[in-house]
């Protein structure tokens, strides 16, 4: 509890010092909110072990670690494979940091800015919310079409002492618009560092987002990371994501149709092995009638990691003909790695299609035998079958680049062979 009380303190007491240098930037909105956030995390504090939601993720070992908070920096980001493309964007769309964007499009960004993901009940949250500083803001105004996915790198500098990261970012989509994004976080294998990222997307009616969310950090490093989806009439949202690394990772995903039939995909893969902690949650509100939502996530814990699942479907009164399916896959290769998984239904309507399992076991001894029986080795064996496994997810992403350095980061993390690329072999 002292260890608690103490980050605490740390992080108001950094606060005081952030809003000093601020003083003279920001509009008075964003201090409004700063202050806010400041002062309702105090109250709030670290979720402690007392708390349902936290109860397998301890907070421990993230809370005896003396961040500090970062030097401001900006982040990277592009549409497809070019750094430098503003004049190539269709009229009107805006990508560029959020401390710009903060100044130069208030009317667009205080809209929406910490109006979605709930700083008044989530603790980590509201400490991002705090901090609000550099980030990204992405708007498409309405019918406007990007084909190129707009890609934004995560990636800590490397400091002396352990830094936390405050990443934000804020997506607007207008009426009948399309992107692709893609959300990267990486970082040096031996950098203690905490990642503390919250996004918002506002999906508009009829718009689509194709949403992909790659964490492959260094195995020393703490990620927490909100994202609030926003649906809008007839809106179609759809996301991807893949969990590889960090010594402590916990991902909530919250998504609320504001207007009938949308449609909400969230299919994840989580890998861990040693000592690894990760803890995927989400959940899908429907609010509104005639809504479909599919989710499949898979897991697979090896030596003594640990995992931790939940997802709830909420289905509203009014939210008739709602068609909602969740599938929770856990796949452990040892005896000491465990999972806690615990997939909700919560339905107050009458005229719905609604499922929910949860599925946790080792490879299938058959499979193995036929492999053997055919002159495959058990390691090797073993290793097919895994990358089968997790492969169901991957082969579902749309991005090729990102498809296949997923592919390939999992055929060598299972000791299996790597084609190479036509370009390599040109």
């Amino acid at each position: 509890m002292t260890e608690v009380m103490d980050a605490n303190n740390t992080y108001v007491a950094a606060f005081e010092r952030l809003e000093r240098e601020l003083a003279a930037s920001g509009t008075p909105a964003i201090h409004r909110l700063r202050k806010a956030a400041i002062a309702r995390f105090a109250e709030m504090g670290f979720p402690g072990p007392r708390d349902e939601e936290w109860r397998f993720t301890p907070l421990s070992a993230l809370t005896q670690v003396p961040f500090e908070l970062a030097p401001p920096e900006k982040t990277y980001f592009a549409v497809g494979d070019i750094p430098t493309w503003e004049d190539s964007l269709p009229p009107g769309v805006i990508v560029c940091g959020l401390a710009e964007a903060m100044q130069k499009y208030p009317t667009l960004v205080e809209p929406h800015l910490a109006r979605h993901a709930d700083w008044k009940k989530q603790p980590f949250t509201a400490l991002n919310t705090a901090f609000l500083r550099e980030g990204i803001f992405i708007y498409l105004p309405p019918n406007t079409v990007i084909e190129e996915p707009i890609v934004v790198d995560f990636v800590p500098s490397r400091t002396g002492a352990p830094h936390v990261w405050h990443r934000r970012a804020l997506v607007i989509l207008g009426e009948k618009s399309r992107s692709t994004l893609v959300e990267s976080y990486q970082g040096a294998p031996d950098l203690t560092y905490f990642t503390n990222a919250v996004t918002e997307i506002v999906v508009g009616a009829g718009a689509v987002v194709d949403h992909y969310k790659v964490q492959h950090e260094g195995n020393q490093a703490f990620h927490q990371a909100t994202m609030q989806v926003q649906l809008g009439r007839s809106a179609n949202f759809s996301s991807h994501a893949i969990t590889q690394g960090g010594q402590w990772v916990r991902n909530e995903i919250n998504a609320v149709f504001e207007g009938g039939g949308g449609e909400c995909t969230l299919n994840g893969l989580y890998q861990a092995s040693g000592q690894q902690l990760i803890d995927n949650r989400t959940f899908i509100d429907h609010a509104y009638p005639h809504c479909a939502s599919h989710e499949v996530y898979k897991g697979i814990l090896d030596g003594k990691a640990r995992g931790v699942f939940n997802g709830k479907i909420y289905v509203r009164q009014d939210a008739q003909k709602t068609d909602a399916k969740q599938t929770n896959k856990t796949l452990l290769l040892s005896d000491d790695a465990t999972i806690n998984t615990k997939p909700q239904l919560e339905i107050y309507a009458d005229d719905v299609k609604c499922t929910h399992g949860a599925t946790v076991g080792q490879l299938d001894a058959e499979s193995i035998f036929y492999l053997r029986s055919r002159g495959i080795g058990l390691a090797e064996a073993r290793s097919l079958l895994t990358y089968a496994f997790a492969n169901d997810i991957v082969s579902r992403i749309k991005v090729p680049r990102v498809r296949e350095a997923l592919e390939r980061s999992l055929l060598e993390s299972h000791h299996l062979p790597v084609a190479e690329s036509a370009e390599e072999d040109a």
